[in-house]
């Protein structure tokens, strides 16, 4: 008795049958290529983060090919530390110098008299009266005008100071602002300060100022004395030059140890670089003080995949730092 024939044995496959054979086998190949494609990628960040771990601590030798010993790089560690502490104590020596002066001036007597020099001094307690006889002084300059600043006030000051400032950056005045990390990091402080580099104004930053003051001329200094004790505090104009002469000095040592300020605006015309929807989600998660393992499970992507995205963020904002970044991000309007 005779097996039966399988039917479709030696049958040719029609074309319809053909057709989807062909697509599996192509779709296998695509999914096993994109999976290679980012185990690749994962390699290469996890290898990318070992070499600068290793970097950053010394562990690598320049050229990035060898390990260096753990005793060269605590060498290296520790000269760099050392190299930092004697910077800051040569700055802090200059500091206490330039006060120095200030007050050796304040003491001393007139010449040939043996009398101590009258400094004529106003004193206000109402800031509004402080700003009506600023406008004053201000229209007064004709050199120069230096202005020191850990804080700014809001946004409508700011406009208000703003136009007088112009005026006395068109009227040829040289004017000069120092001001600290911290009070660039909002947007209206931001847009001034730019506003005034577009006329003409030098403006540097340093990671903190010792006063707020302004100097007209190096004639008139207007500082700020803050709350005392009971919360008492206000502004003093000192009418002397030697006196401004002084602080001056004390301005300029400030000044030469700080950065050109060179960040952008923040508003509108001033978008800043080009960033991801993805990535400006990351800086705003990053901007609430979210940890990593939280935005992570926000955005649900993988450690691995939010660190190449703080990278790519860094980057395109110039920053060395998530710190930094966040700064950048803040001053160009990107996040609140």
């Amino acid at each position: 008795m005779r097996a039966r024939e399988n039917p479709s044995r030696g049958r040719r496959p029609t074309d319809s049958e053909a057709k989807e054979a062909y697509l599996a086998m192509v779709e296998r190949i695509e999914t096993s290529g994109a999976r290679h494609d980012a185990e690749q990628e994962e390699l290469r960040d996890l290898s990318a983060e070992l070499t600068r771990w290793l970097a950053e601590r010394r562990l690598l030798d320049p050229s990035g090919t060898r390990l260096s010993p753990p005793e060269r790089a605590l060498r290296h560690v520790v000269a760099e530390q050392r190299r930092r502490l004697r910077e800051t104590v040569e700055g802090l020596g200059r500091d206490a110098r330039a006060l120095d002066d200030v007050l050796s001036l304040l003491a001393a007597p007139r010449p040939g008299t043996g009398a101590r020099e009258t400094v004529e001094t106003e004193f206000f307690t109402d800031r509004e009266r402080t700003r009506q006889r600023l406008e004053e002084l201000d229209a007064l300059s004709r050199e120069e005008f230096l202005a020191m600043r850990n804080t700014f006030p809001g946004a409508r000051v700011l406009d208000a100071s703003l136009v007088r400032d112009l005026e006395m950056a068109a009227g040829g005045v040289r004017m000069r602002v120092l001001t600290s990390q911290q009070a660039v990091r909002s947007a209206a402080p931001a847009r001034y300060l730019h506003t005034l580099i577009d006329a003409g104004a030098e403006v540097r930053v340093a990671a903190t100022v010792p006063l707020h003051m302004n100097i007209m001329d190096r004639a008139v200094v207007v500082i700020g004395v803050g709350a005392g004790p009971r919360g008492e505090g206000g502004d003093v104009i000192l009418h002397s030059g030697p006196v401004a002469q002084c602080f001056a000095r004390v301005f300029l040592h400030a000044w030469d140890l700080a950065r050109p300020h060179t960040g952008s605006p923040a508003g509108p015309g001033h978008t800043g670089p080009e960033l991801s929807a993805l990535e400006r989600e990351v800086l705003a998660l990053l901007a609430t003080g979210a940890k990593d393992d939280t935005i992570a499970r926000r955005l649900d992507c993988s450690d691995r995949t939010l660190r190449r995205l703080m990278r790519q963020i860094m980057e395109k904002l110039g920053a060395a730092s998530r710190f930094e970044a966040g700064v950048a991000a803040v001053r160009l309007g990107l996040v609140d």
